[in-house]
């Protein structure tokens, strides 16, 4: 088993079931030290099956921040399903959690400092202070 942290749409019961074919067993938890912004999807079938034009992705944040999110345990088939649902906007790390585990996260794939979409989108979730210290990051 492997552990997959969800701060999004896959927490959704019928994602879960579209992509890994079950509902996932998972437990509370949180990604301290990341704040989110929204990302506009276009691809058709995941707005289907979130029922959602916007998705949230993680970035990292100010040290008193925190996504708050389920653990799951997925086997590596699962983990499959869940990439093929994210789209490109997004891409598999390992992150350490609240409660001390290490889990699978998706975070923003591109660290593009030219997307004025993006960092606009940076601004208004997060204030703006994530976005410098995200762009401090770089």
């Amino acid at each position: 088993m492997e552990l997959l942290f969800s701060y999004g749409t896959l927490q959704q019961v019928s994602v879960q079931v579209a992509q890994c074919g079950r509902r996932l067993q998972g437990r509370a938890d949180a990604l301290p030290g990341w704040c989110t912004a929204m990302v506009e999807i276009t691809d058709h079938a995941v707005i289907e099956k979130s029922g959602k034009t916007h998705h949230p992705v993680v970035m990292p944040g100010r040290k008193d921040e925190s996504v708050a999110g389920m653990v799951f345990e997925i086997v590596e088939q699962e983990h499959a399903a869940a990439d093929a649902y994210e789209v490109a906007d997004y891409k598999r790390i390992a992150a350490l959690l609240a409660s001390g585990v290490t889990a699978r996260v998706y975070e923003k794939a591109s660290r593009s400092r030219d997307s004025a979409r993006f960092q606009n989108t940076v601004r208004s979730m997060c204030g703006g202070m994530c976005g410098r210290l995200f762009y401090l990051s770089i």
